[in-house]
């Protein structure tokens, strides 16, 4: 049987925190890892809290962000069509895959937390030990996922994400709804950041994977690689 991986998008295409301002999936945190896994045949299925449509964030498909990679899937209709048709939670079976990928993007701050089928096929794989893994936004897919003892995922783990300082070098800190650099703090985990922002961080935890911006994607992927 050959490996399979959630590759996990947002629904979202503007900020809840001012409508006129819009937002969706940084394309090349999906395309640089979707590239790796596809090259070590892995069989990828995309899912979003709500299935159905996942906008792309207009800031990734800009210069430097808009890469070969993500130019490439923006071009190709055949791959656009799977961001118009992702599965919802309900039609996924954890026990089928062997890892979890949640993608950025500043609009998964507002739905990745809030799923409870996201935090169930988490837990599943994780719990199976399984590879659960996050880019950039990403791990606020993670900050309110429990295990089955009541615990949350990331109390106790080593882990890192899109930090404050980069929301703040972003322009974008008076617009995002929260700070999840101190919320993952506040549930338990060792967060942890480059001392240069935007350059790849990443960190492996046991079968815990996050990296840290849009350019860890690839150095992510790689790990998530190594783990499976």
């Amino acid at each position: 049987m050959s490996t399979r991986i959630l590759i996990v998008v947002t629904n979202v295409d503007h900020y809840e925190t001012d409508p006129l301002h819009p937002t969706g999936l940084w394309l090349s945190e999906l395309t640089h890892a979707y590239d790796i896994f596809e090259a070590h045949g892995f069989e990828q299925t995309i899912v979003s809290p709500t299935g159905g449509k996942s906008p792309l964030e207009p800031r990734s498909l800009t210069f430097p962000n808009y890469d070969k990679s993500a130019k490439s899937w923006h071009e190709n209709p055949a791959r656009m069509a799977l961001l118009e048709i992702t599965a919802s939670p309900a039609e996924i079976d954890a026990a089928g895959y062997d890892a979890i990928y949640f993608t950025g993007g500043h609009a998964v701050m507002f739905d990745f937390p809030g799923s409870t089928g996201l935090q169930r096929i988490t837990r599943d794989i994780f719990e199976r030990g399984g590879v659960v893994s996050a880019v950039c936004h990403g791990y606020c897919g993670l900050l309110d996922t429990t295990l089955s003892d009541g615990s949350f995922l990331v109390a106790g783990r080593n882990l890192t994400g899109f930090s404050w300082r980069e929301e703040v070098l972003a322009r974008v800190d008076k617009l995002v709804p929260y700070n999840v650099e101190d919320r993952i703090q506040e549930r338990g985990a060792h967060y942890s950041k480059a001392l240069l922002p935007f350059v790849s961080n990443v960190v492996v935890d046991g079968n815990l994977v996050t990296g840290q911006n849009p350019g860890s994607a690839k150095e992510t992927a790689t790990k998530v690689v190594a783990l499976l």
